[in-house]
C-alpha cells in the first residue's frame, strides 16, 4: 500500500505560500514571496536530501504543477534530476493543458482516484507545494505522513497549511532536528484516532459549574 506524505515548508503562523521565490505565487498581494531562501544550510540541504533519495511519485495541485513544470524541465540539478523523470498527478480542470513529461491528470474524482492509487503497488505519493488539494486530502483523512519544514517567522496573511475542513486525526512525530538557522524539521505520522481526557479535578467547584452553564 503507497503511502501520501505532505512535504511542505511553512511558518510559525502556518503559511506556506510561495516559499521560494517574489514571483512564485503573488496571489492576494502576499509580499513575502521566498523567505525561505536565507535560512537554508547543510543541515536542511541534507533533510531535503534525504526526502529525495527514495523513489516517490510527485501529487500537485495545478498552481503548484504549472510552477514547477516552468521551472524544473530547465534545470540541471539534483532536484530536477528526479523530480522530471518522476510520474506527476495532478488535480486539474485542465488535463490536455498538461505537458511535463510522464504527467497525469487524477481526474473528475480526486478522491476516489487516490483512494485507488494508494491501494497499488508502487513509489509512495509526495506532495509538495499544493495548498488547496492538501486542504482536500486532510478533509478526506488521506495524508499518511507530514514532513514540516518549520522557518522561524511570522508571515501574517497568507495561504495556510491547516485550514479548518481537516478530518481530526492524531499524528506522533517519528523524527526531528533543528538547522543551525532555527529551522525544525519534524516527521509526523499518522497514529489513529484522538484520544481525550481532562485535567479537571474530578469535583468541580461551584463556580466551575456556573461557568460550564453560562457557556452552554
Amino acid at each position: 500500500m503507497r503511502k501520501i506524505i505532505a512535504a511542505t515548508f511553512v511558518s510559525l503562523d502556518g503559511v506556506m505560500q510561495a516559499p521560494g521565490g517574489p514571483e512564485e505565487d503573488p496571489v492576494g498581494g502576499f509580499k513575502f514571496g521566498g523567505w525561505t531562501f536565507h535560512y537554508f544550510d547543510e543541515v536542511a540541504g541534507t533533510s531535503i536530501e534525504e526526502l529525495l533519495s527514495k523513489p516517490f511519485a510527485l501529487l500537485l495541485g495545478r498552481r503548484t504543477y504549472d510552477i514547477f513544470a516552468a521551472y524544473w524541465p530547465y534545470q540541471n540539478d539534483q532536484i530536477a534530476d528526479v523530480f522530471n523523470p518522476a510520474i506527476k498527478y495532478v488535480a486539474t480542470h485542465r488535463p490536455d493543458s498538461l505537458t511535463w513529461e510522464n504527467t497525469q491528470s487524477l481526474g473528475p474524482d480526486i478522491v476516489a482516484t487516490l483512494k485507488e492509487l494508494k491501494q497499488e503497488d508502487g513509489p509512495d505519493l509526495l506532495i509538495q507545494g499544493s495548498g488547496n488539494l492538501i486542504q482536500t486530502l486532510l478533509a478526506n483523512g488521506l495524508i499518511d505522513e507530514i514532513r514540516l519544514m518549520i522557518f522561524p517567522l511570522l508571515l501574517g496573511k497568507g495561504k495556510r497549511l491547516f485550514g479548518d475542513g481537516a478530518l481530526p486525526a492524531a499524528f506522533k512525530l517519528t523524527k526531528s532536528q533543528t538547522s543551525t538557522t532555527g529551522v525544525i524539521m519534524a516527521t509526523y505520522e499518522r497514529a489513529g484516532e484522538i484520544q481525550v481526557g481532562s485535567l479537571a479535578i474530578q469535583e468541580p467547584s461551584e463556580a466551575e459549574l456556573e461557568r460550564r452553564r453560562n457557556w452552554k
